[in-house]
């Protein structure tokens, strides 16, 4: 195998000023740094990452845990970090909590033995031992999408997009097509989002002189099946709602199986909107009315955050903005925008 040795030897420089050069270390005369940028390319060498990681003690690596790997928001949300990470020079290793808590932590904790240099976290659950430990010992840590509301955590940077506007958009766009039973199918009270999301539509209800009695509050845990649990529990009723918010895409999906399971159609027999939009929501029959987060742009911009902290810039937090899409799934006209 080449050797940082035969790369000195071909550019005619010493082991020292090589390493100089590939550690972009400023003082070198931009001539070396041609000539030892060739004799590399030249020799094929490839430097030693562990090696490099035990003299710099930084591995250029990130992990990302990310709440369910099969749910299209957090699909887009793993590439925008990865794409944005790759970028500025790091890799990205990703684990996949499923919803778990303590799959959550045998992931941080896997990934901490790894000495990666920093956590980008969706956490599933409010703060666990472990999360804690790694916030206390100054971890760089930065939470995307949830976070956990704790002291523990108050110095942890949080990525996050605000989707209230765009609810309360929704509300209102619902109440001008002349809906006014309305339920909503809440994520899991332990996350932030869950918790959020449900509190705007409450919010934005009232503010329109509508209620939200607790017949048309359904408990899901951001699964379809917990959707279809939901949707027929709301049929069931004496009254049915006319309309269903689920609060994340995967419920809305369940949400319109459980319909169609019961031959009954999206606008004419129930209308449907969800929240995080996604690509294949344009091509369900009807397309979906969505609130959409900017996900390449939360991806972004929490790498940016990160990557402050583990090179020393510093991080503030972010909140981006949703948007509502309004389609055909509420009964809107044909020639809605998509």
């Amino acid at each position: 195998m080449t050797s940082i040795k035969d790369v000195a030897t071909r550019a005619g420089v010493s082991v020292a000023t090589v390493s100089r050069v590939l550690n972009e270390h400023p003082a070198v005369r931009e001539d070396t740094r041609s000539r030892v940028l060739s004799a590399v390319t030249d020799l094929g060498y490839r430097p030693n990452a562990v090696a490099r990681s035990l003299r710099t003690h930084q591995t250029r690596t990130l992990g990302l845990v990310i709440s369910d790997v099969l749910n299209p928001f957090f699909t887009e949300l793993a590439r925008a970090v990865e794409d944005a990470a790759r970028e500025r020079g790091y890799s990205v290793i990703i684990g996949n909590a499923d919803e778990r808590p303590d799959l959550q932590d045998h992931h941080i904790r896997t990934l901490l033995d790894r000495r990666i240099d920093g956590l980008l976290v969706s956490p599933t659950h409010g703060g666990t031992a472990l999360t804690r430990e790694a916030a206390q010992a100054r971890t760089p840590m930065v939470f995307v999408d949830r976070w956990i509301d704790e002291a523990a955590f108050a110095h942890v940077p949080v990525v996050r997009t605000d989707g209230s506007a765009a609810v309360h958009a929704l509300v209102g766009h619902l109440r001008a097509l002349g809906h006014r039973r309305i339920a909503i199918i809440g994520g899991p009270s332990e996350t932030t989002t869950g918790n959020e999301r449900v509190d705007a539509f409450r919010d934005a209800l009232a503010a329109h002189g509508l209620s939200l009695p607790a017949r048309y509050v359904g408990q899901g845990d951001f699964q379809a099946e917990s959707g279809r649990r939901a949707t027929a529990r709301f049929l069931a009723l004496e009254e049915p709602p006319e309309v269903i918010f689920a609060t994340d895409n995967l419920m809305a999906l369940g949400a319109m199986d459980e319909l169609r399971s019961r031959g009954l159609r999206v606008p004419r027999d129930m209308a449907l909107a969800a929240f995080d939009d996604v690509p294949w929501f344009l091509h369900t029959d009807p397309p979906i009315t969505a609130v959409a987060q900017p996900t390449e742009e939360l991806g972004h911009r929490a790498v940016h955050a990160l990557t402050g902290l583990i090179e020393g810039r510093g991080a503030d937090s972010v909140t981006l903005t949703a948007r509502l899409t309004a389609r055909r799934s509420c009964g809107e006209d044909e020639g809605s925008p998509t």
